[in-house]
């Protein structure tokens, strides 16, 4: 959604990919411009094509996709001393990169000129204004990211400011004031940009922030009401070192806290949906506490704050989650009233006719469970058999009465191949009266275990063959007793439809890992959709 007020920049693929820990495919960077692209973003920087083939290779498949509302920009640096634009190879793939828009990085601090990049002030000005002049004789859109610009500030104002004359003068269609480093304080940047403005009349200014110092999307957002137009982000924050200012929260920001119409209300729904989704690509945990799209943005413990939302959900929400595309959550724990049982039941569509009496006992059993280790904010399918298994009558699908598990490590005669750790669980599981005896190697006690009760279980509930386990996390609780440690395990599952998570704590890892196992396998048969 195009709009002279501020233009939305993301630099995901390129400034975010830097992020330690991420290494995005050509077949993700394509997936994921698509889908910014659905966010309603008007620009995309797809890339720096000189630095490596895989972005090079990006290029050349992005000329076969088709965008409904974002351009793309190729990224990559102003000539190098000495050399022509004609004859510098950085400058000729940004060429053959065939996109509409050029982001061009240049020097704008005297000291990156004169220690880092080893030339004369003359010769980096001539390189901004030849540079930008190059592309804008192709009719290319050019950004022009004055790197180090507020440090330069600091240090040389006239120089700086100098940079961004000639850059104006050249033709750009943005100066970006890149804060390079991540350390600057709102007041100094804005200061700076009131320098800028009283400099450059004619041109639109741009923000591009890291997060060194905690401040990227104040920064960004102080930017944009001290009138400047771009502002340049990635999904997530992601980026190097601290990170890059969060695009979708300032988006979200701009829309709903500015009233400046960035996106449309569709768009703005689909916001936390994105950020899943390009953590996914990424291989990146989603981070449960990020404003507006995480998973506890909108989570409610204390029991107060509950008992606030139920009469008003305002009471302790700033916004509709439903507005991001997010949900409220209530939490059950230690901390919880027996107004929090009752909205997660309800959440969760579980429609059990309890008693007064009923519910408080459900909360003495849940902060029993929690005092020996549990925690249910993570493992709601163990939260939900919790509460089955108080209602009459309920009777549990199986009941495991005895395992064994032996581990050996076997020598290997083959001085080439390493010694071999072996496990083999042996397990008794009932089910109607019926006891089956199974047996199973694995990798490892808990996998031989997995192994040996699915082996059990599976001819008379086949529909556990479809569950797999797709993360398992032990959590040390008492580190302070070493190797006597009490510990709680996490447990997800899925069956290809659902997800679930289940816990199970005690100080033997492997009784742990059982509790948890045994849930995941409960729930499957007789949680949510299978109740």
């Amino acid at each position: 959604m195009p709009t002279d007020r501020v233009q939305l920049y993301d630099t995901t693929l390129r400034d975010g990919s830097q992020m330690e820990g991420i290494s995005l495919s050509v077949e993700d960077k394509i997936r994921i411009t698509r889908k910014l692209d659905e966010l309603g973003l008007e620009w995309i920087e797809g890339g720096f094509p000189g630095s490596n083939p895989k972005d090079a290779e990006y290029f050349r498949r992005l000329r076969d996709v088709s965008l409904r509302n974002a351009r793309v920009s190729a990224f990559g640096g102003t000539r190098k001393p000495n050399l022509t634009c004609s004859t510098d190879p950085n400058i000729q793939s940004l060429v053959a990169a065939e996109t509409p828009g050029i982001t061009l990085v240049g020097k704008a601090s005297m000291y990156q000129v004169r220690e880092i990049l080893e030339t004369s002030a003359e010769e980096n000005l001539a390189m901004i204004a030849e540079t930008i002049r190059y592309f804008k004789e192709m009719g290319k859109t050019v950004f022009f990211d004055a790197e180090h610009f507020f440090d330069g500030f600091a240090n040389d104002p006239d120089y700086s400011l100098q940079c961004l004359a000639t850059a104006a003068r050249a033709g750009a269609d943005a100066l970006v004031l890149c804060d390079t480093n991540g350390g600057m304080t709102t007041g100094a940047m804005l200061r700076a940009i009131a320098a800028v403005q009283q400099r450059v009349t004619d041109t639109r200014l741009g923000i591009h922030c890291h997060n060194d110092a905690g401040l990227a999307v104040a920064n960004s957002l102080a930017a944009v009401e001290a009138g400047v137009w771009q502002v340049q982000g990635c999904v997530n924050g992601y980026g190097e070192r601290c990170g890059n200012a969060d695009i979708l929260t300032i988006l979200a920001n701009l829309k709903l806290k500015a009233g400046i119409e960035v996106v449309d209300d569709e768009q703005l729904a689909r916001l936390t949906e994105i950020s899943n989704y390009v953590s996914e690509l990424a291989n990146m945990a989603p981070n449960p506490q990020a404003p507006y799209v995480g998973a506890s943005a909108f989570a409610h413990k204390a029991g107060y704050h509950v008992a606030g939302i139920m009469k008003d959900e305002r009471a302790y929400q700033h916004i509709d989650p439903a507005a991001v595309g997010n949900a409220s959550r209530v939490l059950v724990s230690e901390l919880a009233g027996q107004r929090n049982l009752l909205m997660k039941l309800q959440e969760r569509g579980i429609d059990f006719p309890l008693s007064a009496d009923e519910v408080k006992r459900l909360l003495e059993i849940v902060k029993e469970k929690e005092s020996l280790g549990y925690q249910y904010e993570g493992a709601e399918a163990s939260f939900e058999l919790l509460v089955r298994r108080t209602l009459p009558g309920y009777t549990q699908p199986f009941e495991l009465e005895d395992f064994v598990i032996v581990e050996r490590r076997r020598q290997s005669h083959d001085r080439e191949q390493l010694n071999e750790m072996l496990a083999e669980a042996m397990a008794k599981v009932r089910v109607d009266g019926v006891l089956k005896h199974t047996a199973a190697e694995g990798n490892g006690p808990v996998n031989a275990l997995d192994r040996a009760v699915r082996s059990a279980l599976v001819g008379f509930y086949p529909v556990l063959a479809e569950v797999k386990l797709v993360d398992y996390k032990v959590r040390i609780l008492d580190s302070q007793s070493a190797t006597a440690a009490k510990v709680r395990v996490l447990i997800e599952s899925t069956d290809g439809n659902r997800y679930w998570t289940t816990v199970g704590s005690s100080t033997d890892i492997i009784e742990a890992s059982w509790l948890a196992l045994a849930d995941a396998l409960e729930y499957a048969l007789v949680g949510g959709a299978a109740g």
